[in-house]
């Protein structure tokens, strides 16, 4: 491969049933600042990104009753959902990673801040949640 596709951590995601209730932990106990917080997909999702120098830490807490991560907290609690990487490309990524090993899990969808994000299948990464974004 002439260049890596993946050009560093952009966050590490936690998924909470609160976001108010995890800021009291990160943002107030650890100390982290919030550099921003918005709603996206139509108001199904509340993302909420700390600052920890090099990368982010998001806060991703689902709103809507039928949403897919409401029944991933009912399974797993909350916790760590998911790493996400950098690339110069998400619909490129979408085209060279499954010719890799890496298939995709579904279509590029909306992340935070205009940017565009699509999720790895996990049985294709020892079972870890891998979502890659970029403009």
């Amino acid at each position: 491969m002439e260049h890596p596709i993946f050009r560093g951590l952009d966050h590490v995601a936690l998924l909470v049933p609160n976001t108010e209730e995890a800021l009291s932990i990160w943002r107030d106990r650890a100390g982290l600042p919030v550099l921003y917080s918005e709603v996206v997909n139509n108001g199904a999702v509340r993302l909420t990104h700390l600052d920890l120098g090099n990368t982010h830490l998001q806060l991703v807490e689902p709103l809507k009753a039928d949403h897919p991560l409401h029944r991933w907290l009912e399974t797993h609690g909350p916790g760590l959902h998911n790493l996400c990487f950098r690339v110069d490309d998400v619909g490129q990524a979408f085209v060279e990673l499954p010719p890799l090993g890496l298939p995709t899990a579904k279509a590029p969808h909306q992340g935070t801040q205009g940017k565009r994000a699509l999720f790895l299948d996990p049985s294709a990464t020892q079972g870890v949640t891998l979502e890659v974004t970029g403009p």
